[in-house]
Order: structure tokens, then C-alpha cells, then sequence
């Protein structure tokens, strides 16, 4: 996009391009999101950039009407597989806030300086600011969503020091902790989660989600002990544990049913209602983005729709189901093992090997074993073997993760048959784009070719 088309997005309030790109008013020093319903500045005034903390490296501040932290992130940074897509990923991740620049640079084979260099050309930030500018939105939702002491608040959201986190917030929000806290709606009588009721969030995504394929694909594949899905269709809650870097977490999804329009633009978008429960504050970034790969809530659905619907085998399916997803992963090693063995097989080493929960919740009990737990366990076989390459980084399916090197990795294992293969890479690796081994799949169809074998597994699904 030009930038007097990127102009025209935030003239009609175009919230298909919340995320793609975000513009700056001079006159105000505030950024906002394309779908802001504040009066239009004029075309003179306005600034572009790539990404939230692009805006704030060059001084403007948060808009507190339209939360422009708070969109869907940028689809493009899941579909590239090149380095900076492979970066923007880890940071997601909160690789930087774990192990720094040079831990980022040694994941993405590249040094530190070379990274800086390709993400500040392409996105306006280096990988600090990009960690800072996910920090601060960190920051905002414990902030509004919960009632952790303000300094705590502060450690958990990745800052070195209470004054980096004060200085942070001011300069992107124009406020103090306790304003930015005052400012959630409901001001300081809303309800808030803690640590024993759990985080409450919304997961925001563009265009139209079509929830209902989601959930029945995790509620066939649900791992007991593990994963559960209660409720009926239509108003059903995911809800399962998760290995993170600092503890774990419970997290529940809720299903909604149909679009749900913002109210800040003129096409809709919406999100899923989600709860964490965490048993280290610091791991909120990492959850919530393994969650929203796992919904793929980041996705493009224009864009996918479109091309799908050129094709006449297709087209039907893409009407009766606008905004099919293609799920991810919330634990890429544990979509490896489970695509290699099988849910029942799976269920087995739950029960076997996985780490029990201090306190159940509900019908889940443990932790889905760790590779290197299996690779100990079951050293024989090629459940062992690939536990021992995930365990040793052999295999490496991270956010991170270049996904052909990973495919030649795991072609090098035993038992990994086309359709594992496949599965590893569409669930694990969040590839956009493969086809299924026995599914007549053309060229036609990239780079969305795992969201049309969605449409035809779908509508397979719905005549049996």
C-alpha cells in the first residue's frame, strides 16, 4: 500500500488494516490504529509507520481512544519465513526479554548487529524497541484487567527497574501507572482478575472468525488430563494447561458465535473472550501469543478469502464459511509428538509421564510431558527419537524456527510418514501454506493452501 491508499483505510475507518500499519498525527503527538473513530486528521498532518514501536521511537504516544497496542498483530509476520518474519515471531515470544538481543540473534543464526539492521529497515524499530513497545502493552493489560501491586506489575511485564517501567509507560500512554489504571473502563471499581480467579482478556482478530470449525477440531482432538471442551456448540469453552518459561498456566477460551462488529469501523472484526490463570505473572506475554497461534487469531481472512474464492472448486466453501482458521499450536513439541502417536497414545503418556498439577481444575490434571522426559521415558522407537531431537534442539519448531530446515530435520527421523510430516507443519510451525498428502492440492491455492484443505476438510466433515 501507498501511502495516500493507507489514507484513504483511515478516511473510511477501515478496520481490515488495524495491525497492518498504524499513523501518527504531528499536531497532537498521538498514534492510532487505522479504524480510531477520532475526527480524520488532515492528509498533511498524518505520519505512517509499520509498527506500534516504530511510532513510539519517533515520540508519539498512544491514542487512549482506540488502544492502537491492542489490535490484531500483523499477518504478514506469520506468513514470511525469512528473518524478520522468523524475529518478530520471538519477540512475540518474549525471547528478548528472556535472553536479550544477542539470544534473539543466536535463535535466528545471525549477529545481533544484523538483526538490528534488517528489522530497523523494514519495520522502523530494532528488536529493544519492539520488546519495549510489547512490555508496555503487557504493562496496560495487567494494569486494567487486574489488581497486582503496581511495582510487581512492573517485573512481571519484562522492566529491569520500577523507574524504566514508570519512564516506558509515560512516554507511550502520556500518564502514570495509576492513571493508565484509572483509565480502564469501569476506572478503580471494575472488576479485576487475580492470581486464583485468573486474568480476563480479549482476543482481538480481524475480519470475520469462524469459531465453530475451531473448537470442533480441538474438542476431537482433546487430550484428557490435558485439555477439556465443555458446553454445548455454540457456547463452548477450551480450556487447557500450558508449559511456559517461567511456570504454568490454565487458560479458557470462549467460543462466540457469528462476527462481532467494534464499532470502530465500517467492516467488522471481534474477539475471543479468553482467562489465564498464571503461576508467574511474567509469562502473560508468552501465553497470550501461544494462544493466539493456536486460534490463529492474526490471520488475514480478506486476504486468504479472496484468493481461495477465484478458484471455482473452492469459491462455494469460501461463502458458506468466511474466516475459516487453520489452528496452530500452543506447545509446537507437544503438536509434534501428539501428530506422530495419536491422541490415544497421547493420553497414555499424560497419564505416565506428565507433571501433575499442584490443584486440579476441573477435568485437567497435568502437564503434557516434556520432550525431555519422553526421550528418557520411551528412548526407543520413533517416539524417542523424536523426543530426543526436541529435547536436544535437533528438531527446533519454536516461533523461531525456519521452517524447511525443520522439515529436513524431521525427514531425517523414523516413522515420519508424509501426513505427520505435514501435520508438524501446518500445526506446530503454523505454516499458511501446505497441503495433505492424498488431498489433490494446486499451486493455484499458495500461499493459502492449509487454510483450503481447511474448507475441504470442513465440508467433509459437515456431509458425514
Amino acid at each position: 500500500m501507498d501511502e495516500d491508499t493507507r489514507y484513504e483505510a483511515v478516511r473510511s475507518r477501515d478496520a481490515r488494516f488495524d495491525g497492518a500499519f498504524f499513523f501518527a498525527v504531528e499536531t497532537t503527538g498521538i498514534y492510532c490504529r487505522p479504524s480510531c473513530p477520532a475526527v480524520t486528521p488532515k492528509r498533511r498532518n498524518v505520519r505512517f509507520f509499520p509498527t506500534a514501536a516504530a511510532a513510539q521511537g519517533s515520540g508519539f504516544r498512544a491514542c487512549r481512544r482506540c488502544w492502537p497496542d491492542a489490535v490484531p498483530g500483523s499477518a504478514e509476520w506469520n506468513v514470511r519465513a525469512d528473518v524478520v518474519g522468523r524475529a518478530v515471531r520471538l519477540i512475540g515470544d518474549g525471547v528478548v526479554d528472556r535472553e536479550g538481543v544477542g539470544g534473539l540473534a543466536d535463535r535466528l543464526g545471525y549477529s545481533a548487529r544484523q538483526v538490528q539492521r534488517q528489522l530497523t529497515a523494514e519495520l522502523g524499530a530494532g528488536p529493544v524497541a519492539l520488546a519495549r513497545a510489547q512490555r508496555a502493552h503487557t504493562a496496560r493489560t495487567l494494569l486494567q484487567t487486574t489488581e497486582l501491586p503496581i511495582t510487581e506489575i512492573a517485573f512481571a511485564s519484562g522492566f529491569a527497574s520500577v523507574r524504566q517501567f514508570n519512564d516506558t509507560v509515560r512516554a507511550v500512554y502520556a500518564t502514570t501507572p495509576s492513571g493508565l489504571r484509572e483509565a480502564a473502563p469501569g476506572g478503580r471499581g471494575a472488576r479485576r482478575g487475580s492470581p486464583a480467579t485468573g486474568i480476563p482478556l480479549r482476543l482481538a482478530h480481524r475480519g470475520p472468525y469462524r469459531a465453530g470449525p475451531v473448537f470442533d477440531l480441538l474438542e476431537r482432538e482433546s487430550v484428557p488430563g490435558v485439555e477439556e471442551v465443555t458446553g454445548t456448540p455454540g457456547a463452548r469453552t477450551y480450556r487447557r494447561t500450558l508449559r511456559l518459561p517461567y511456570g504454568h498456566a490454565v487458560v479458557a477460551v470462549e467460543e462466540r458465535t457469528g462476527t462481532t462488529f467494534t464499532g470502530l469501523g465500517a467492516h467488522p472484526g471481534g474477539w475471543l473472550d479468553a482467562r489465564l490463570r498464571l503461576t508467574d505473572p511474567r509469562d502473560l506475554t508468552t501465553a497470550v501469543q501461544r494462544l493466539r497461534r493456536l486460534f490463529d487469531l492474526d490471520a488475514d481472512p480478506y486476504a486468504v478469502d479472496e484468493r481461495l474464492a477465484e478458484d471455482p472448486r473452492l469459491a462455494p466453501l469460501v461463502a458458506a464459511r468466511p474466516g475459516l482458521r487453520s489452528p496452530g499450536a500452543a506447545d509446537p513439541a507437544e503438536a509434534a509428538v501428539r501428530a506422530l502417536v495419536g491422541t490415544e497414545a497421547a493420553e497414555r503418556l499424560v497419564r505416565r509421564y506428565g507433571k501433575a498439577l499442584d490443584a486440579p481444575s476441573g477435568g485437567l490434571t497435568h502437564l503434557f510431558p516434556e520432550p525431555a522426559v519422553l526421550a528418557g521415558a520411551e528412548s526407543d522407537g520413533s517416539l524417542g527419537t523424536l523426543a530426543a531431537a526436541l529435547a536436544d534442539g535437533t528438531v527446533r519448531l519454536d516461533p523461531g524456527a525456519d521452517r524447511d530446515d525443520a522439515e529436513a530435520a524431521l525427514r531425517a527421523l523414523p516413522g515420519m510418514d508424509p501426513a505427520v510430516l505435514a501435520t508438524i507443519r501446518v500445526r506446530a510451525l503454523a505454516d499458511p501454506d501446505v497441503g495433505l498428502p492424498g488431498i489433490d492440492v494446486p499451486d493455484e491455492w499458495r500461499p493459502w493452501r492449509s487454510y483450503a484443505v481447511r474448507h475441504l476438510l470442513v465440508e467433509g466433515e459437515s456431509r458425514n
